[in-house]
């Protein structure tokens, strides 16, 4: 795509888009809202005067630059147009300046254009920085935000084309499922022989395309192939609503992957964050013969999900992206928070009686307020040589490269 159809695509995504409705509002309450800020305990800075969570250590860790991200937040801040609430610096109204989705979206178009100047893998890299900015563009991906899914699209597009510049290889699986399609991305090292796969699932708001650098720095030096797919009602996966059965896009991927040339399907690994990680433990008891291993990162799988009270304390950006992947425009907190006690794999008749056979490793950032300490001791006890580990949070980029490392060293150890 040359620069001005670059320039074209977005005038046309979102010239009509002056007026959208700002992310925050997108989700109403029958009662009392949840906490406006973002605040949510020892793993996240100060959020106190943001909507969005800000992930500034995730994100730098994926690729952004740090001096580029805290600029794009200060043009935020200091951006003189009306905003939704007055207290949140990130809820400017409308595509302008200021405007969450319009400065990441503006910085992602520079990273873009840089690659017209680079060859190779260095315009490969440049384009998944550009698809990266894009999809923290679309943050938190709420259903009905117009801007999001705009900028979804320019995520796609830039990582199509990425995936044309690399030397690895990129395939589309493709499984028809209850009418639709699952679209799932492979990673492939070479295309020399089958490989060991991962199959890797993040949380309710990080697309697929989001998990480049974990293939490229920490799967490539193995050997492992990367299946990447969107959780339901989230990117590709739009088309279902998320329910407590969180496996459902994964198992029928799994049962897809004898058709797959590329990869060994008798070395097949799990790899999940947040509720990415809640629907392979899960899998990992419906289909253990199916599986070699399974890690779950930062999962709840019991405590928050079964404690309306403690659910109902959170962020409300995290309310609102649970209602939203539940197909709710309006909500009662109460009787959400409720309804959310049956996503716990306890509940679910899971982690209460026979153990799988599939060797879990439950791993956990120090002081996580959404997975306990229980939660990963709960799911290592119901795993046949399961294991529960807790990573030091501080300094916290250290945290994440120390669990990752963890992880594949756990794969690599099960698949032999």
């Amino acid at each position: 795509m040359t620069e001005s159809q670059e320039q074209n695509l977005s005038i046309t995504l979102f010239k009509s888009h002056k007026q959208a409705k700002e992310t925050s509002t997108l989700v109403h309450y029958m009662s009392s809202p949840p906490r406006a800020d973002g605040g949510c305990g020892q793993l996240d800075e100060d959020n106190s005067s943001w909507y969005r969570v800000l992930r500034r250590t995730q994100w730098i860790w994926q690729g952004v630059d740090p001096i580029e991200m805290e600029e794009i937040l200060a043009n935020m801040a200091h951006s003189s147009h009306h905003r939704s609430s007055s207290a949140l610096l990130d809820t400017v109204i409308g595509y302008r300046p200021g405007n969450w989705a319009y400065e990441w979206t503006a910085a992602g178009m520079q990273h873009q254009k840089r690659a017209k100047e680079l060859e190779g893998e260095k315009a490969a890299h440049a384009l998944y920085m550009a698809s990266l900015y894009y999809s923290i563009a679309g943050y938190p991906h709420l259903k009905g935000d117009s801007l999001a899914v705009q900028a979804q699209v320019l995520a796609n597009k830039a990582y199509q084309e990425a995936n044309q510049h690399s030397s690895y290889t990129v395939k589309t699986i493709e499984v028809p499922y209850k009418g639709k399609t699952i679209k799932a991305f492979l990673h492939l090292p070479h295309t020399q022989n089958p490989l060991p796969v991962v199959m890797v699932s993040a949380g309710l708001d990080t697309l697929q395309s989001d998990m480049w650098r974990l293939f490229q720095d920490y799967l490539v030096p193995e050997n492992f192939a990367m299946l990447t797919l969107d959780m339901p009602s989230l990117g590709h996966s739009l088309h279902w609503s998320l329910t407590e059965d969180s496996s459902c896009l994964h198992q029928a991927i799994l049962d897809e992957l004898p058709n797959v040339p590329w990869v060994d399907h008798h070395k097949v690994s799990l790899l999940g964050f947040r509720l990415g990680g809640h629907a392979a433990v899960r899998l990992s008891f419906l289909e253990p013969n199916k599986i070699k291993a399974c890690v779950a990162l930062g999962a709840p799988v019991h405590s928050i999900l079964s404690d309306p009270s403690r659910l109902a304390t959170m962020p409300k950006m995290y309310l609102d992206t649970i209602a939203s992947r539940l197909g709710k425009k309006t909500v009662d907190v109460r009787s959400m928070t409720t309804q959310m006690q049956a996503w716990s794999l306890k509940m679910q008749g899971f982690l209460v009686g026979r153990r799988t056979s599939v060797p879990i490793l439950a791993l956990g950032l120090e002081g996580d307020p959404i997975s306990s300490v229980s939660d990963n001791n709960l799911v290592a006890m119901y795993s046949q040589s399961g294991k529960a580990m807790i990573i030091p949070s501080k300094p916290l980029y250290d945290g994440y490269h120390k669990s990752l490392v963890s992880a594949i060293k756990w794969i690599k150890n099960e698949l032999g």
